[in-house]
């Protein structure tokens, strides 16, 4: 079931956020997603539109939009690979008709996944919390 983040549900937004950030991104440091939690939990989530992936009353995965980009889509590691963040990724397809993001150009895997869902590569950045390379992307609804 797919629904608006609740105050309660931060810490585990959190949590996903933590392992799947580490997992996905090994070539930054874990130390600097860990000193990036405070933020997460006190900072962005609350200031940016969010829904969470809620299974047998487990939260397994969330997505955020804030100004007309998506800052987060997390899936806790175990929950990758079904279906999740396709379904998170949808549900904010369904509300917004344009859609920004950024994706670290090592992180090849998650690249594909926009690719496949409609968005495409529009230019490069550097973050500016880790220098690392970054793509961004974009997605606009078509009309059939």
């Amino acid at each position: 079931m797919i629904r608006v983040i609740q105050d309660k549900d931060f810490d585990a937004a959190v949590s996903i956020w933590l392992a799947a950030s580490i997992k996905a991104h090994s070539f930054v440091a874990a130390e600097f997603w860990q000193s990036q939690v405070t933020n997460m939990r006190d900072l962005y989530l609350p200031n940016s539109e969010s829904w969470v992936y809620e299974d047998n009353g487990q939260i397994v995965g969330f997505i955020s939009y804030y100004q007309g980009s998506i800052p987060a889509i997390f899936v806790d590691p175990q929950s990758q690979s079904k279906g999740v963040g396709t379904q998170l990724l949808d549900t904010v397809k369904s509300k917004y008709g344009k859609l920004t993001l950024t994706v670290y150009a090592e992180n090849r895997k998650t690249h594909q996944f926009y690719l496949r869902h409609g968005f495409i590569d529009v230019g490069t950045c550097i973050c500016e919390h880790t220098g690392h390379k970054q793509i961004e992307m974009c997605w606009t609804a078509t009309s059939l």
